[in-house]
């Protein structure tokens, strides 16, 4: 667990503001007919033209597989995270589509996702879209002097599964800082009281993904895209919180 000095929880909170800019370039993209590379070559040269690096491309994943090839994830649909961008895929009017974005500015990183339509979308993937939002904050609410992990998953849980949705078990949150992804785990479900205490200077991404249907997965064959098993919608919603005085700063917002 990484507690970030004075100068480095200075530099997250500006890379945070870099990657909610960079984000929103990439959200004004999202239109019928434009490809998912589109929006990766758009994510990738607002990145860089702030000064940061996208921390995604070419990550090395822990299980030694191979590097993720690009400057952010774009899942659509059932897809849930980790959905690679390719020239050859075209947003369609009513989907919906998962935007994981990642920056390296100064030796700190930041990680936000949001999830938006294409065009007008179903009341169910509307709601399933609200309620995802709402979770994260709900879930960065739980951030107060004494607070633990545990805290914050079983929040979050508690409000998608009264839904009727099911939250994604095999993929959680995260501890982010000098790396864009380290200790602690942050997961979407939990017990009140359990798990780390949250620290001043910790840096967390906490970031519900959430299932129309079952919260099973199924892996693709790409290696990287992950989808539901049972084909329902899926969003997803992040945001890199710093802790200072016992309160979350979110420094994506």
């Amino acid at each position: 667990m990484e507690i970030l000095t004075k100068e480095k929880r200075e530099l997250i909170k500006k890379c945070g503001q870099y990657l909610r800019r960079s984000l929103d370039k990439v959200v004004v993209e999202v239109k019928p007919g434009v490809s998912t590379l589109r929006l990766d070559e758009v994510a990738e040269a607002a990145l860089r033209s702030l000064g940061c690096e996208p921390s995604f491309k070419e990550y090395e994943p822990r299980d030694g597989g191979r590097r993720f090839p690009s400057s952010i994830c774009v899942s659509i649909n059932d897809e849930i995270v980790h959905g690679l961008p390719n020239i050859a895929r075209l947003l369609e009017e009513g989907d919906i589509v998962s935007i994981d974005i990642g920056a390296r500015y100064q030796g700190v990183c930041t990680d936000m996702a949001v999830t938006v339509p294409v065009g007008k979308i179903s009341s169910a993937a509307a709601k399933l879209i609200d309620t995802t939002k709402k979770s994260l904050e709900i879930g960065i609410a739980q951030i107060k002097p004494g607070a633990k992990v545990g805290d914050i998953g079983f929040a979050i849980a508690k409000y998608i599964e009264a839904a009727g949705f099911g939250v994604i078990r095999e993929y959680v949150g995260h501890g982010i800082g000098s790396q864009p992804h380290q200790a602690p785990s942050v997961p979407n479900f939990g017990r009140k009281g359990t798990g780390e205490t949250l620290p001043d200077g910790l840096a967390i991404a906490i970031e519900p993904m959430v299932a129309a249907g079952d919260w099973r997965t199924s892996a693709g064959e790409d290696g990287w895209t992950v989808s539901t098993a049972d084909g329902s919608l899926s969003a997803h919603f992040e945001h890199t919180i710093l802790i200072e005085d016992g309160k979350p700063v979110v420094v994506t917002r």
